[in-house]
């Protein structure tokens, strides 16, 4: 077997293999992103409003669109607005589906994290760097992930963390509930002693020192609480959930949440598991 020292080409100064030649090897074959089993959807797709999204394409088993943005060369402000303007537009235009920002570049710098760290509001992004490497009289090409799904605040009603009081979600939900929340709250003991419950419109999360750091997060309904603990699904806690007689919900992919919904016999029966899944996703988290 013999050694061949492969060559990094810039599709950016590339006349032959250039941002359309990638775009296309993208739509050819969308796994190659490394996202999943994606279908390709759409291509250049004329917006609303102006402006022309590169690819859209699609995971049928969440139904879930990615609005993927095509740069060669760095990540500039101007294109990473552009990406998530054209995610904004898809998802209100076709709320029926899960959607996510994809941007493509061939250098993500150090600014672009500045950059998007300055949006307020729930953006799934996801960033991906891509080598061309030349071998001899071929290429090929090279995705990594360097930023995945992080989500940020937006200004839209339906999503941002507008605070309340526990008054406001005994009216919405009942006394019952959000008793039954500070019960399970309590029951943290040591794991949740540094934080706080804060209430929030459409959720009640934690607070450390001011700062949302929302491991878990409640719902209160009339008669039950719906716990939601972020941890990336996994066979170990699939297990340890289907073995207990807590009453489970869907997995959030979206969101990454495990979902429960507890009574107060639950507190009694299953309090440790609990308390050791809940500790498994601080640590998580935090680390």
């Amino acid at each position: 077997m013999n050694y061949i020292k492969p060559e990094i080409i810039s599709l950016k100064n590339s006349k032959e293999f250039n941002e359309k030649w990638l775009q296309a090897r993208i739509e050819e074959d969308p796994e190659m992103l490394g996202l999943g089993e994606l279908e390709f959807r759409d291509t250049e797709k004329i917006l609303v409003g102006g402006g022309r999204l590169d690819t859209i394409l699609y995971d049928p088993e969440d139904k879930k669109r990615y609005e993927v943005e095509i740069q060669l060369g760095k990540t500039d402000e101007s294109h990473i607005i552009r990406t998530i303007e054209y995610w904004d537009l898809e998802r209100k235009k076709n709320p029926q589906y899960n959607h996510c920002a994809v941007i493509i570049a061939e250098d993500i710098t150090s600014r672009f994290l500045n950059v998007i760290s300055l949006f307020n509001g729930f953006i799934p992004l996801i960033a991906i760097q891509v080598k061309a490497v030349k071998f001899g009289d071929n290429i090929s090409l090279f995705f990594t992930k360097v930023l995945d799904e992080v989500k940020f605040d937006l200004l839209d009603e339906d999503t941002v963390a507008e605070p309340t009081d526990k008054v406001y979600w005994e009216k919405k939900a009942s006394v019952k509930s959000v008793k039954l929340t500070q019960e399970v709250f309590s029951k943290l003991g040591e794991v949740t002693d540094e934080y706080n419950l804060k209430y929030n419109k459409h959720y009640i999360g934690l607070e450390i020192n001011n700062i949302a750091n929302n491991f878990i997060s409640f719902v209160p309904r009339k008669s039950v609480v719906i716990l939601h603990i972020k941890l990336e699904k996994s066979e170990e806690v699939d297990q340890l959930l289907e073995h207990s007689d807590l009453d489970i919900l869907t997995y959030d992919k979206l969101y990454r949440n495990y979902r429960v919904r507890l009574n107060e016999t639950d507190l009694k029966s299953n309090m440790s598991l609990i308390k050791d899944l809940i500790i498994k996703a601080k640590n998580e988290y935090n680390s």
